[in-house]
């Protein structure tokens, strides 16, 4: 493999040293993309285990929409610095303590009685794991070219993708034999693994290991705390910024309040569906959701507009969301079909980086890509536990094995701000520029 031409700004175009062989690119990016998984595999293991968790923390609908809500919270407020971390630090020792914390948070989460305990174990992972995607994608551009560099996206957000199936009916069979607090500590347990590997393999840099670096100069550069305020408080100047910032949430919120909590209840009492059954419905929602997004992405690509595809995006969902809660005399076949129609047409939101990175200047991409990413986790934050706050309100006083059992009707009304998002997020799409996949602003 040559080095880089100078076309692409790279320091290894200006020295003798070879380009780092693939394989150890490979097994670097590799550490990460599996800590990647393993976060997406805890932010939604809690939707198989609805009953388990309100069982141990004698918790009710609302006290379940936290434990697994609080995750969201952390995750979001730790997105500033992670952007000056992962530059500061450098992808190992972010992962290395990130690994060792979210290990720490999981055995927490698992082992305590205490419900507030087990919040703050929850909380600690999701703090932890939000520097998954700032590191995969700062590894990606020191050890790949940078042509690889949107195939390396993709293939990140597909194995974060297959951590969010892993959560679903192969964790909802391991807890059936094993029991949910054995299969959690194991789950740290590897969390721990994947901290030693990162320390062991993981280099910041090809020079770290005397090989010419694919980074530019501006992606060497150091990020400061202060810039990236700076760059928040610019980019919210420009209209697209805030529409899109709340859009994504009506996007990513209601997938991930829905697959990540609240679907195998919902089944269950709908269809009568055993949770393992509910799991594998919920497991098709997120295989289209996985597929749609780089069908989307180049398809924008193709015609070279954004706004289109988005919109359309958030009609159908909007629509489907609507169809799959209140039309009561659906048959399952018919649920599961648009459910995967719902759930592929979330997939437009990955257009929301690059279209909020194109309404603005390109010295602010940095501050886009994480205010798009907190509109993400903003809307799970926000509808996990407001849903479970709303079942609450509904209950009829049912219990069963000594845990509340929720209706249909409450189920419908909580479920009902997923609607509201979604249709929210319709309304300010419309609203939006259109980019013509070309930067806008100068």
């Amino acid at each position: 493999m040559s080095s880089p031409s100078t076309t692409n700004n790279s320091s290894a175009a200006l020295t003798d040293k070879k380009s780092p062989p693939l394989r150890l690119a490979w097994l670097i990016w590799g550490i990460g993309a599996l800590f990647y998984l393993s976060g997406y595999y805890l932010r939604v293991s809690p939707a198989v285990m609805t009953t388990e968790l309100m069982q141990s923390f004698h918790t009710t609908a609302a006290g379940l929409g936290t434990l697994s809500g609080i995750f969201f919270y952390l995750y979001v407020i730790m997105q500033v610095p992670t952007g000056v971390l992962v530059d500061s630090w450098g992808p190992r020792k972010l992962l290395t303590w990130a690994g060792l914390l979210a290990a720490a948070g999981t055995f927490l989460f698992g082992a305590t009685n205490n419900f507030n305990l087990a919040c703050l174990g929850r909380a600690i992972v999701g703090g932890a794991t939000a520097v998954e995607w700032l590191v995969l994608l700062k590894i990606g551009a020191h050890w790949f070219p940078r042509r690889r560099f949107s195939a390396l996206a993709g293939l990140g957000l597909f194995f974060g993708n297959i951590g969010a199936l892993t959560a679903q009916v192969p964790l909802r069979l391991m807890i059936v034999h094993f029991g949910w607090r054995g299969v959690i500590v194991v789950s740290g347990a590897a969390v721990l693994l994947f901290a030693g590997l990162a320390w062991a393999f993981v280099r910041d840099d090809p020079s770290d290991a005397g090989y010419a670096t694919y980074a530019t100069a501006e992606q060497a550069g150091k990020a400061k705390a202060r810039d990236l305020w700076k760059g928040f408080a610019k980019i919210f100047g420009y209209r697209n910024t805030w529409l899109i910032f709340f859009a994504q949430g009506g996007f990513v919120g209601p997938m991930i309040a829905f697959t990540g909590l609240w679907a195998v209840p919902f089944l269950t009492t709908r269809f009568g569906l055993k949770p393992t059954t509910a799991a594998a419905v919920s497991s098709v929602m997120i295989i289209c959701w996985a597929v749609a997004s780089p069908i989307c992405g180049d398809l924008s690509d193709r015609i070279g507009r954004r706004k289109p595809i988005y919109l359309a995006g958030g009609l159908i969902s909007t629509t489907g969301w609507i169809v799959m809660f209140f039309a009561t005399g659906l048959p399952l076949a018919a649920f599961i079909v648009i459910a995967a129609i719902t759930s592929f047409s979330c997939g437009a939101v990955i257009l929301g980086f690059a279209y909020c990175r194109e309404s603005v200047p390109p010295q602010y991409s940095g501050a886009s890509n994480a205010t798009v990413n907190i509109g993400n986790m903003g809307g799970a934050a926000i509808l996990q536990p407001a849903i479970g706050w709303i079942l609450d309100k509904e209950w009829t006083g049912t219990v069963a094995n000594g845990v509340h059992t929720y209706g249909l009707h409450a189920y419908q009304m909580g479920l009902l701000l997923i609607v509201a998002w979604a249709a929210l997020a319709l309304v300010l799409l419309m609203f939006t520029k259109e980019t013509y996949c070309k930067q806008q602003v100068l």
